[in-house]
């Protein structure tokens, strides 16, 4: 069924070499590992070029910048996404340590799990295919490895449903996000979001990135901390590196949810003594 080989997915594909290096150096020590940003003057990839200019009507730009905004009442800002607790070990300690943190995460967690889990949600709304959606959802569920990541999909699942119902009277798929359960989750939300306000996928997936990269530069902004013009040079890099994290989640065959060590951080930001964020 839909929903067996959806639940499956984390275990069917090995992580890259890349990837799998990262989370075995994490999870075994507490030194960060080494990153390699490769500078260009390439401001933009050919296939984000191509996508952006698919999208120069007014309209849906305008929806993109709205879902890419921290305006946005779905409350991103109360979340470090494990960042808080991986100051706290001391893994995050600078500004280039955040920056390899970053980095890190809009790899393994971006380009493998939330954006592929995104692309195929917004799939199954365009089809109108509640099945698929549920058995997307149940693998935000099920793949969540803390209780606050749990409570953060669920409770930015929920605000960003609302929103959109607050903006759209009437749309096929409301109902359907509406009846996901035990609650919708944030990725199948956006999903949706997107399919309802007609932005084409890729862009975005770009939106999305960057909403999500805008948020965490925040965060270490609060609580590495970091100055202002640190945090632009972290979300700079962070730019340059998302184009190619979309393309990687767009060729995916499926998500894969493989990041022990931001679980392990999650867990531990549960009982720390002293916080600013909400996981």
């Amino acid at each position: 069924t839909m929903t067996t080989s959806i639940t499956t997915m984390r275990m069917k594909r090995p992580a890259t070499s890349t990837a799998l290096a990262a989370v075995t150096t994490m999870a075994t020590d507490t030194a960060m590992p080494t990153l390699t940003v490769t500078r260009t003057t390439t401001v933009m990839s050919t296939a984000l070029a191509a996508s952006m200019t698919r999208t120069t009507e007014p309209a849906a730009l305008l929806h993109l910048l709205w879902l890419a905004s921290p305006a946005l009442p779905v409350g991103a800002f109360s979340y470090s996404e494990g960042l808080e607790a991986a100051v706290e070990a001391g893994t995050v300690r600078d500004e280039a340590s955040a920056a390899q943190w970053l980095l890190s995460q809009l790899e393994l967690t971006q380009a493998r799990a939330e954006l592929p889990l995104v692309a195929r949600a917004h799939a199954a709304a365009q089809r109108l295919d509640a099945a698929a959606l549920q058995a997307c959802n149940d693998w935000v569920l099920q793949t969540r490895e803390t209780s606050e990541s749990l409570q953060q999909t669920q409770q930015m699942g929920r605000s960003l449903l609302a929103w959109l119902r607050g903006l759209v009277d009437a749309h096929p798929l409301l109902p359907l996000a509406q009846q996901l359960s035990p609650a919708p989750t944030w990725p199948v939300i956006l999903a949706c979001a997107i399919a309802v306000r007609g932005a084409p996928l890729e862009p975005a997936l770009h939106a999305a990135a960057f909403g999500w990269a805008e948020n965490l530069m925040q965060a270490a902004v609060r609580c590495v901390p970091l100055g202002q013009s640190a945090g632009q040079r972290l979300l700079a890099q962070l730019v340059q590196a998302i184009p190619g994290a979309v393309q990687a989640a767009l060729a995916a065959d499926e998500p894969i949810a493989f990041a022990p060590m931001l679980g392990i951080l999650g867990a531990r930001h549960e009982t720390q003594y002293s916080r600013l964020f909400r996981s």
